[in-house]
């Protein structure tokens, strides 16, 4: 399964879930962000290629869906509510999506 996390710059929260995550048996990841100054910029083939998206604040899921429509709207995709607040592998944020994704990879 292909899983794409997002969030504004790809500098730390999305990287570190794309760290977190390509470890799981059967998953492979990617991560992206919104922003202009991404380090990587989200894109219509990106969002083709996720099965499943992961986006860090709702500020994102608006992002996606003004900007591809219906692409995004046939895919699943789960906000997280995680700000950004921290730092590239930061043990709490890895926490919180350990907490808030795995759940979600195995429904």
């Amino acid at each position: 399964m292909n899983v794409l996390f997002i969030c504004s710059r790809n500098q730390w929260r999305s990287p570190t879930a794309e760290k977190v995550f390509q470890t799981y048996e059967g998953f492979t990841c990617r991560s992206a962000g919104t922003s202009d100054k991404a380090r990587i910029k989200v894109n219509a083939k990106l969002l083709e290629w996720a099965d499943l998206i992961f986006v860090m604040e709702k500020k994102h899921k608006q992002i996606l869906i003004s900007t591809y429509g219906t692409l995004v709207r046939e895919k699943e995709l789960y906000v997280l509510d995680i700000p950004d607040e921290y730092g590239y592998m930061d043990e709490e944020l890895i926490q919180m999506l350990e907490t808030s994704v795995s759940p979600l990879l195995y429904t």
